[in-house]
C-alpha cells in the first residue's frame, strides 16, 4: 500500500514507466499465450509468451487429484544448432521433430492471435 502511494507522489522516471508497460504487456501476451492448446482447465493456470526473439515460455501450473500444487515451466531457446529446451531447470536438451512441429505450430498461433488482439488498439501512424 505504502509504495503504491509513493509511485503516486514520487513519480516514475520514462525507464521505470517502459519496464512497467512491457511486463504488463508481456502479462496479457502470456495469458492469451496459455489459450494456444484450447481452453485452460478449471484451476489450471498456463502462459506462453515470446520472451525474446530466441526464446519461447511455457508456464503452468494445476492441483493434481492428489491435493498436491504443479508447476512446471519450459524454456525454448533457438539457437543457430537447433532448438533447445530446459524444463523446471534441468539441463538444456534438443527438441525431437515431433516438439519441433508442435512448438513451430504453437508460435505461430500465438502470433496470429498477438496481432488480432493487437489490432484494434494499434494507432496509425499520421
Amino acid at each position: 500500500m505504502r509504495r503504491g502511494l509513493l509511485g503516486l507522489i514520487i513519480p516514475k522516471s520514462s525507464d521505470e514507466r517502459r519496464s512497467e508497460a512491457y511486463r504488463v504487456v508481456l502479462r496479457e501476451c502470456a495469458k492469451i499465450g496459455g489459450t494456444v492448446f484450447g481452453p485452460i482447465p478449471k484451476g489450471t493456470r498456463r502462459e506462453f509468451f515470446c520472451l525474446d526473439e530466441n526464446t519461447w515460455i511455457w508456464h503452468e501450473e494445476w492441483t493434481g487429484t492428489d491435493k498436491v500444487h504443479h508447476v512446471r515451466t519450459t524454456r525454448y531457446d533457438i539457437r543457430p544448432h537447433g532448438v533447445f529446451k530446459a524444463q523446471d531447470g534441468q539441463p538444456y536438451q534438443p527438441l525431437s521433430k515431433e516438439e519441433l512441429v508442435t512448438l513451430y505450430r504453437a508460435a505461430t498461433e500465438y502470433n496470429r492471435m498477438i496481432n488480432e488482439f493487437a489490432a484494434p488498439h494499434l494507432v496509425p501512424a499520421a
